[in-house]
Order: C-alpha cells, then structure tokens, then sequence
C-alpha cells in the first residue's frame, strides 16, 4: 500500500504544482483586469445600454453591488482569458501518458474547443444579448420606466455567455463521438429529429427562462451539429483515402 502511493506521489506533486500554476495566471490576470473593472463593466453593459431609453439606466439595490459586482466580473474574465493556459497546464500532465497516435487525435479537438468556446461566448455577446435585450426592453408596459438592477444584469449576460461557449461544443462532440467509433454519421443521420428537439431542450436549460434567448441559442446548436457531422465525413473520407 505504501509503495503504490510512493509510486503516485510525484504525479501527485506535479498535478499540485500545474493546480497552483494555473490560479497564480488566475490570480495575476484578476488584478490586472481588476483595475479596469469600469472599462469591463461598460463592455458588458453596452447591449442592454444600447437598448434603453435615454432617462432610463442601471441601478445598485444592495450597499455592496456597486464593489462586489465589477470584482466578481474582473475574477469571471480573469478565468475565462485563462482557459488555454489552464488546459494547457493539464494536458502537460495527461501527455506523458499517452501514445503518439491518441496525441495526434485529441490535440485538436482541445484546439478546435478552446476556439468554438470563444467563439460561442462571441456569437453570444455580439447576437443573443442585443437581440434578447431589445425584445425585453420594448415588452415594457406603458409607464414602467426601465431602470436595471447591475447584479441581475450580470447574472443574466454570464449565463448567456457561458451558455454560447458550452452551445458551441456540439461540433467537438459530434465529432468525437464518429472520430473513436462510439456512434455512427449513419446513426445520427436517423436519430437528427430527436438531437434538434434535444437542441431546444438544451436551449431551455442553459439560458435564462425566456423564448427568445432560448430559440436563438438552439438554432446555432443544431447548425453546429449539422457541421460537426460534414467535419467527420471529411475526416473519415481523408482516414480511408489515406489508407
């Protein structure tokens, strides 16, 4: 018993080491963003302030809001800036283990992930937040004025992002699932009725609870299944071409 965790401590002691490494980054980065919380927060505010009228604005309910708020999102963006490090901090640590040829296969999919999750998280700040804002901001009954409140603002506009980056792992998926022989295109070719139903259903789940957020990151998800399937027939008719 003891020599099997002598055996694994220093794979122990490195996992630790690349832990420690990766919220250093974390760390560093939030300081760094911290001190432009202001310029941060207007980013992130722009869709909805792009869709209010002009006596209207964002308000603080709490005594702490107008603090914690811009630190929450400087420490959301440090982590979001630092995903490639923190993924390239754990796949240092699986490689050694793995052969050349399943390196060969699983570099990219980590490359191509890392770029639909910016991707989405883009697709999601530049397209369903001004949409889904505008809509929300002209349902206002007469006479309700506009006004708010920044942590729910927040909340609402972290959820949206984050729910692009995930959305937009369906063609990673899909591909992976074909690339190691788990599921067949000619299986999900039939089972395609039932994955964009399972689409509005995601769509459901991973957005706040309104229509118009969840039809527009549904859609997206089901047209990246529709390409991740057209990238495994390209890589299958290259594999078998090659053989």
């Amino acid at each position: 018993m003891i020599n099997n965790i002598q055996a694994y401590l220093p794979h122990l002691i490195e996992l630790r080491t690349r832990l420690i490494q990766s919220g250093l980054v974390i760390f560093i980065l939030f300081l760094a963003l911290f001190l432009i919380d202001d310029t941060l927060y207007t980013l992130i505010a722009r869709p909805l302030l792009l869709q209010l009228p002009a006596e209207s604005s964002m308000i603080a309910t709490a005594v702490t809001t107008p603090f914690m708020v811009p630190m929450k999102l400087a420490f959301i963006f440090a982590c979001f800036l630092a995903i490639p490090y923190i993924l390239y901090q754990f796949w240092a640590f699986l490689a050694p283990g793995l052969y050349v040829t399943e390196k060969q296969k699983i570099q990219p999919f980590i490359v191509m992930s890392i770029l639909l999750f910016y991707g989405g998280v883009t697709f999601a700040y530049m397209v369903i937040c001004p949409m889904a804002l505008s809509f929300f901001a002209k349902c206002a009954p007469a006479g309700v004025k506009v006004m708010t409140d920044i942590q729910a603002y927040l909340d609402f506009v972290l959820t949206v992002l984050f729910a692009g980056g995930v959305a937009f792992q369906v063609p990673i998926i899909t591909c992976a699932l074909i690339k190691f022989n788990m599921v067949s295109i000619e299986k999900l070719n039939h089972l395609r009725p039932y994955i964009i139903v399972a689409a509005f259903i995601l769509g459901m789940l991973l957005t706040p609870p309104d229509v118009i957020s969840q039809i527009l990151l549904a859609l997206p998800m089901w047209w990246l299944f529709e390409a991740g399937l057209l990238w495994a027939k390209y890589l299958n008719k290259n594999t078998t071409h090659n053989k």
